[in-house]
């Protein structure tokens, strides 16, 4: 056999090792979902999946999730879904159907897709989903975190293992970029579909990878994807270890109130900054399911670290107000 033939080709070695690592967790006997839209990405983790699963004794099912939003878009499903059969996966189709557009179309089809991956991996007893997502889509995340001021939150970008309620989400990709993924697909002779709304500059994220990463490449050098990709990294060990000191001090400071829950105001204004910003956005987040804006946070700190006698504030699903030595934060009527 000719050697150039039988060596492997980089883009799917690298897609494969990646894919590989992710699975390497799992016990033989249990199975994974792939969320597979048919674009490179997904298409490519697919391919690596139906090789490296096997091998591990897993079992893996693709999924597509059809949105409606586009002509064409059940051909486009169906293709798809075909593509994952030849591969050797089991496959779905699921329609959603996307309403609400509190947050835009785009979080409106992403909250039904996930909320449809879920679905699909507790009806197939799955231990985890695979999604496609590169280091590209987390560089795009760390820009549009940046430019919308979300702070170091959002700047974390996404990470390789989350939780989807009850379901482990995976990312083995975010260390991939999106033209390997690419290259693995024409390697392994796979068609990709091309989404229409990937290159519709009405979307912030199109906006993003089309003009802005392309320019930052260009006028500051390679590496900017890396970097941001980087930074998110970085980022999200800080918030691990805030995390952890969060915990320590919420037990000593925070008490059940008779209307909510109540901070003393003394322990909170000797934190630093960050550490008592932290404390009252997941205060609030913890009991009333809400998220402040910094300007709301800064309000209440204010009620800890430069109490004048300021009345209450009122915040999203609930409010704050200085009761004597404490900060208490009831739930509006």
């Amino acid at each position: 056999m000719d050697e150039r033939r039988s060596r492997l080709d980089p883009a799917v070695a690298e897609v494969r090792l990646a894919v590989r690592r992710a699975l390497a967790v799992f016990e033989p006997g249990g199975t994974v979902v792939v969320a597979l839209s048919g674009g490179a990405d997904s298409l490519a983790l697919a391919a690596a999946t139906a090789f490296e699963a096997p091998k591990r004794g897993l079992r893996a099912v693709a999924v597509t999730i059809d949105h409606g939003l586009q002509e064409g878009s059940v051909d486009a499903a169906a293709a798809a879904s075909a593509a994952a059969g030849a591969l050797g996966l089991e496959a779905r189709v699921v329609r959603v159907e996307v309403t609400g557009a509190g947050g835009g179309p785009e979080a409106a089809a992403r909250d039904a897709r996930y909320a449809a991956l879920r679905q699909a991996a507790i009806a197939e007893d799955a231990a985890a989903i695979l999604t496609g997502h590169t280091l590209d889509d987390q560089a795009e995340t760390v820009l549009l975190g940046l430019a919308r001021g979300s702070g170091a939150t959002s700047l974390q970008g996404m990470a390789e293992a989350s939780r989807l309620s009850e379901v482990l989400l995976l990312r083995p990709l975010l260390g991939v970029r999106r033209s390997t993924t690419r290259a693995a697909c024409a390697a392994e002779g796979l068609a990709p579909w091309d989404d229409p709304h990937n290159t519709d500059p009405r979307f912030a994220r199109v906006r993003v990878r089309e003009t802005v990463l392309p320019v930052l490449e260009a006028e500051l050098g390679p590496g900017i994807a890396e970097a941001l990709a980087r930074t998110a990294a970085q980022l999200r060990e800080d918030a691990a270890a805030f995390d952890e000191m969060i915990d320590e001090t919420i037990e000593d400071i925070v008490e059940h109130a008779e209307a909510g829950i109540s901070v003393s105001a003394a322990a909170l204004a000797a934190n630093p900054a960050a550490l008592r910003h932290r404390i009252i956005r997941l205060v609030v987040a913890s009991e009333f399911h809400e998220s402040l804006t910094r300007a709301q946070t800064l309000e209440v700190a204010r009620l800890a670290t430069d109490w004048t006698g300021q009345g209450p504030i009122d915040l999203p699903g609930c409010r704050a107000r200085r009761a004597g030595g404490r900060i208490e934060f009831s739930a509006r009527a």
